[in-house]
C-alpha cells in the first residue's frame, strides 16, 4: 500500500483531488484500493481492461507498459492538480 501522500502510479505528490483506484479491479473481486490523481487514474484505465488490471494488479507492472511509461515520463514534471484530456487507446 502507497502512502496517502504520493499517487500509487506516479510517484508524485497528490493535490487537492485525489481519486482511489483499485489495482485489482472491483469487479473481479478487488477490495484494496490505492491513491491516484485524476490523470494517472484515467489514464490507467485508457489503457488496460479489467480483465488486464486483473492479470496486473501492481504498480510495477502496469509502470512497464511503454505506452504507461511514456505518460508518466511526460507527467512527471507537471504539478499535482494538473489535468488534461485523456485519449483512450483503440482495442
Amino acid at each position: 500500500m502507497t502512502d496517502e501522500t504520493t499517487c500509487w502510479l506516479c510517484g508524485r505528490p497528490l493535490g487537492r483531488r485525489v481519486e482511489r483506484h483499485h489495482p485489482h479491479p472491483k469487479s473481479r473481486g478487488g477490495r484494496v484500493t490505492e491513491p491516484v490523481h485524476p490523470i494517472c487514474h484515467r489514464a490507467i484505465h485508457a489503457r488496460f481492461s479489467n480483465a488486464e488490471l486483473a492479470k496486473a494488479p501492481t504498480a510495477e507492472t502496469l509502470r512497464a507498459d511503454p505506452e504507461l511509461a511514456r505518460f508518466l515520463g511526460w507527467i512527471a514534471d507537471k504539478p499535482p492538480d494538473f489535468h488534461a484530456p485523456t485519449a483512450r487507446r483503440k482495442r
